[in-house]
């Protein structure tokens, strides 16, 4: 017989070597041997067992429980390692499913941390200006489309705020070095489509929106000088090229 002294098995294991003088106490795992010295000395089968009671314990069975499993008269091995291989796989699939589920808690927290503030959205307007801003949003626009609007910015992260904006810019500087051409151009168009896009990540903007948003960079001094900034008449030139986007591929 292959003996396997208490530290080599402790060792091969896991467990320590007290814990093995413990299960020997309570009977749960007697050595195959004892050496008049005092050592005690295991065999295969009692590897076997020590497996089994750690297996057991793993899912939760307390030492008397294993204790009445492994003496029972019809224990079965291969069937006992069945069982534990079943319940493992549940306990397994449930520790993915909780994974799965920490993982997505982690990417909210990390999206919520990086959300667009008020401060980011109105940045270079101080909180009296940004107060008014809201109010007067509130009291001239449609509240379903502000509504909306401000749950999209709600979901935006900082980056995708970022990106918003920097479209809006590169569009307009774009839309500054064609003025030269009628509004009805397919460059023109082409790059108003991708103004309405942009757009349309704050508020689903059909035709009539459009055209009312349209008016106000012209009507709205703030707009006006916004996009005046790029080229001087730039905010009427958006506004015919963006009339003709409406009525023309948003029907």
């Amino acid at each position: 017989m292959e003996k396997y002294t208490v530290s080599l098995v402790a060792r091969i294991s896991g467990v320590t070597v007290r814990t093995l003088q413990h299960y020997d106490k309570i009977g749960l795992l007697k050595p195959a041997e004892r050496a008049r010295s005092g050592y005690r000395y295991y065999g295969k089968d009692e590897l076997y067992r020590l497996q089994q009671i750690l297996f057991f314990k793993e899912l939760g069975f307390s030492l008397k429980k294993i204790l009445h499993i492994l003496d029972e008269p019809d224990f079965d091995l291969g069937k006992a390692l069945e069982f534990q291989k079943n319940e493992l796989q549940k306990r397994k699939a449930r520790l993915d499913e909780l994974l799965v589920t920490i993982d997505k808690t982690i990417k909210q927290i990390k999206k919520e941390k990086t959300m667009v503030t008020d401060k980011e959205l109105y940045e270079g307007f101080s909180e009296e200006e940004i107060s008014a801003w809201k109010k007067e949003i509130d009291e001239k626009y449609d509240q379903e489309v502000v509504a909306e609007s401000y749950q999209n910015i709600k979901k935006m992260s900082k980056s995708d705020f970022n990106e918003v904006k920097e479209e809006q810019e590169n569009v307009a500087k774009e839309l500054a070095l064609l003025m030269d051409q009628p509004v009805d151009s397919d460059k023109v168009q082409a790059l108003i489509r991708r103004h309405h896009t942009n757009n349309e990540r704050f508020y689903k903007t059909n035709a009539a929106v459009y055209k009312g948003l349209a008016d106000m960079y012209v009507s709205d001094l703030r707009f006006t000088e916004f996009y005046d900034n790029y080229k001087p008449g730039l905010a009427k030139f958006i506004r015919d090229a963006m009339h003709h986007f409406a009525d023309n591929s948003l029907k």
